[in-house]
């Protein structure tokens, strides 16, 4: 019978792997929380009609990417390809929004159909960061001032760069995207297939072309700087202060425009060139439309998010995964003879008072070599030895697996004792 495989893009997390998925995940959670960011969750599968109008028909995710099927009912369902959405769509409906302030942030499984490669999978995983009911730049500037010291944290921020740009107003880059579709439009022949493509889909996703001729025919093309607005221009100049005073080094990348329909105003990315084409480790911006676009009372939002993936495999490419992040287990439990039922209450015991501990019960039966040679696998520093005579006259012996020092057999009552000055606590 042929085996069943995992779907391709779909990866499993091996137990091998997951110690530094969990480094990744406590450092961002911790972070988020000494900035004062509430977690949110919200399901995989959501209407179909909420991806298409919060991120626009005309991009790639919905004209590609997503997993869509009709449920029972016929109502037509998607699995989440990106948060931003989800989160507005939550808030919303629970009363989050409106008159308030939000900060708050996610993480989990995204999806999308694409060719699995190295650093995108079609099922990613994802931590957002999404901000509401703040107009001005101090909330995107403390954002980024946040992902700056989260990678401080990482190890990483040498090796990442934040570059940014201003969008303008949909009403100026919708007078944009015409003068750069009139210009691009007269060298269409000379564009490659996938920007002639976007030319009457989604022209502004052309700047972010990795097709050096395409590249080459933007150098004269209209610059969207020139057609912002005095109140956006004013706007980014408060942020690159702000910036500039936190000491958050940026490049200005006039051709940076994300992929999503949503974004207004400030768009930003933090970049390395240790990924290779994905270079892309966080990015985000302000959507102040979309809560509106979905139903909502006009709110401003600014967020961003950034794939666990990318960040696993960044740090794994620059050595810079902290050491002892496998943790051994620190006891382990054996025991010899009818003994099972004493033991696994003492097991209970150790835990109850040093639950800072890890300690592991053997099971599964064996022979008292078999048993220690179980706990040495597990890189445990002390086995516990429950015999017959032991439990019968309530003693224990402790056994030591990483160092010289003397076996010995105690009393039960003083165990606890005995192994607080084994670990030295």
């Amino acid at each position: 019978m042929k085996k069943i495989q995992s779907v391709k893009g779909m990866n499993d997390l091996l137990p091998s792997d997951s110690p530094l998925w969990q480094h990744v995940e406590a450092i961002v959670s911790d972070l988020l929380i000494r900035y004062g960011y509430g977690e949110i969750r919200f399901p995989i599968v959501e209407s179909t009609d909420l991806f298409k109008r919060g991120i626009g028909e005309a991009t790639d995710i919905i004209e590609k990417e997503m997993y869509t099927f009709s449920d029972r009912n016929g109502d037509s369902l998607s699995m989440r390809p990106e948060g931003t959405a989800s989160c507005v769509r939550a808030c919303e409906q629970h009363g989050l929004l409106y008159n308030q302030t939000q900060r708050l942030w996610y993480q989990g499984p995204m999806f999308r159909y694409e060719r699995p490669q190295k650093g995108r999978l079609r099922q990613f995983h994802q931590i957002g960061i999404e901000t509401f009911g703040f107009s001005d730049a101090d909330i995107e500037a403390e954002l980024l001032c946040l992902t700056a010291r989260l990678w401080r944290e990482l190890g990483i921020s040498e090796y990442v760069t934040l570059q940014i740009n201003s969008l303008g107003t949909s009403e100026a880059r919708q007078q944009y995207r015409d003068a750069l579709v009139t210009y691009l439009e007269q060298r269409k022949e000379e564009l490659d297939a996938d920007s002639q493509r976007r030319l009457t889909t989604n022209p502004l996703r052309i700047l972010d072309s990795k097709v050096p001729a395409t590249q080459a025919l933007l150098n004269d093309a209209p610059v969207l700087s020139d057609y912002l607005s005095d109140e956006s221009k004013a706007h980014f100049e408060e942020l690159t202060c702000l910036l500039t005073a936190a000491g958050i080094a940026y490049e200005l990348n006039p051709r940076l425009v994300r992929g999503l329909d949503y974004y207004s105003n400030t768009v930003f990315e933090w970049v390395t060139t240790h990924l290779g084409a994905q270079g892309t480790v966080c990015a985000g911006g302000r959507y102040d439309s979309l809560v509106e676009q979905l139903g909502g009372r006009p709110t401003p939002a600014f967020g961003c998010a950034m794939g666990i993936e990318r960040l696993v495999l960044l740090l794994t490419e620059l050595n810079a995964v902290p050491s002892g992040l496998d943790q051994p287990v620190d006891i382990y439990v054996a025991a010899v003879g009818d003994v099972k039922a004493k033991a696994f209450a003492l097991a209970e015991q150790v835990r109850d008072a040093m639950p800072f501990l890890r300690v592991q019960s053997h099971c599964g039966g064996g022979s008292f070599k078999n048993q220690l040679k179980r706990a040495d696998k597990t890189g445990a520093t002390v086995a516990l030895i429950l015999g017959e005579i032991e439990a019968a006259n309530e003693q224990v012996t402790i056994k030591h697996l990483r160092t010289d020092a003397e076996q010995q057999t105690v009393m039960q009552t003083e165990l606890i004792s005995k192994l607080q000055a084994a670990f030295e606590l």
